[in-house]
């Protein structure tokens, strides 16, 4: 009996596309699948979205992953290459590359390549993580353009770094900057991520880029998401024990929560080892029989439990949901501090991934 698994329903999947395609009708969007697809299986939802003309990922392995499953549309390394070897690489499997540091540029124009290859300019915008400094735009498009390595026009490429934040004025800047500096340029542009497209549409461009939105996830991350967006991922368990619990007996590891009443402890099969966090506090929100349930007591490494209430009848084997369509993941993170990526992507390999087609 499968007990922890992550349901992802791909029709979700492809009406988020939809969607986010509606809101930039006059960009083309790309799909970022990096983090094996924020933990839903970057092969199956690549596969799933015969609409989408790219792909993105952060790392070359993640690239060629879904090259050998037979994924043949573009896709652009976010991070770029790290050595000569993985530029080779990705010049013959027909992908495309960000550049950020002067390294990776010298890289493009003096590794011997045997086919040209698309070439992405990062600009640092504001994020100050990543990317060329403004006043080395020119220099990097001169040379790019000069390279035989490169194929057509150097396109160009930034990142928002607080475009959840709708009332901040750093979204503006930023966009006002990347515009004055590849205006007078023909490649490609592109600025706006999930937040961008939902949020700010003077930031579309000629791309835009959708990773948490894609899966029916808010960027802002502390209410579920607008626009008609559905989450792709149910994590769901079973209750493996229904105990009788009394007053003033405590439970798990350290004794850290007591009952202050008789009630009923539900034994979820779901814990750290499933990629759920240790960390989530007494009141985490469970779905159990149509009804909201507290974690009490620790989360241990194969399970949980549930405070299910005085008289509760429900029963082992009976369905849970950790996060899902019947509780926002957004809610879940929220009480436990941190966001919704942080938790889908740690899921392990003990959560069986069951796909829910398109009919």
């Amino acid at each position: 009996m499968i007990t922890a698994e992550a349901v992802i329903d791909l029709q979700a999947l492809r009406h988020n596309y939809q969607i986010l395609q509606a809101c930039s009708p006059n960009s083309k969007l790309i799909a970022v699948i990096k983090g094996d697809g924020y933990g839903h299986g970057a092969i199956n939802i690549a596969h799933a979205l015969p609409e989408a003309e790219m792909f993105a990922v952060s790392r070359i392995e993640e690239a060629v992953s879904l090259r050998s499953e037979g994924i043949t549309k573009p896709i652009l390394l976010l991070e770029g290459c790290f050595c000569a070897e993985d530029l080779v690489i990705a010049a013959e499997q027909g992908m495309q590359t960000v550049i950020h540091h002067p390294e990776q540029l010298a890289a493009i124009e003096t590794t011997p390549l045997n086919k040209p290859i698309k070439v992405w300019i990062k600009v640092d915008t504001g994020m100050h993580r990543l990317g060329v400094h403004p006043a080395e735009v020119s220099d990097y498009v001169t040379r790019l353009q000069s390279c035989s390595h490169v194929y057509g026009e150097p396109c160009f490429m930034s990142h928002f770094s607080c475009a959840d934040e709708t009332d901040a004025d750093t979204t503006l800047n930023q966009l006002q900057c990347f515009n004055a500096l590849t205006q007078n340029y023909p490649g490609e542009k592109s600025i706006a991520n999930s937040a961008g497209i939902l949020y700010w549409p003077d930031s579309h461009l000629d791309r835009v880029r959708s990773g948490i939105a894609l899966y029916g996830i808010s960027p802002k991350g502390d209410e579920p998401c607008e626009r008609e967006l559905t989450p792709v991922m149910t994590l769901r368990s079973k209750l493996i024990a229904v105990r009788d619990h009394y007053c003033g007996e405590p439970i798990g590891y350290g004794e850290t929560w007591s009952s202050s009443r008789d009630t009923r402890i539900g034994v979820v099969a779901m814990g750290y080892g499933d990629g759920y966090p240790r960390l989530a506090p007494e009141g985490t929100p469970v779905f159990v029989n149509g009804r909201i349930v507290p974690i009490v007591g620790r989360v241990s490494m194969d399970m949980l439990t549930v405070d299910l209430g005085p008289g509760a009848e429900d029963k082992a084997g009976d369905p849970v949901v950790l996060w899902g369509k019947e509780l926002p993941i957004e809610q879940v993170s929220q009480h436990i501090g941190t966001i919704a990526y942080e938790l889908m992507i740690k899921l392990t390999k003990r959560v069986y991934k069951r796909y829910l087609h398109p009919s």
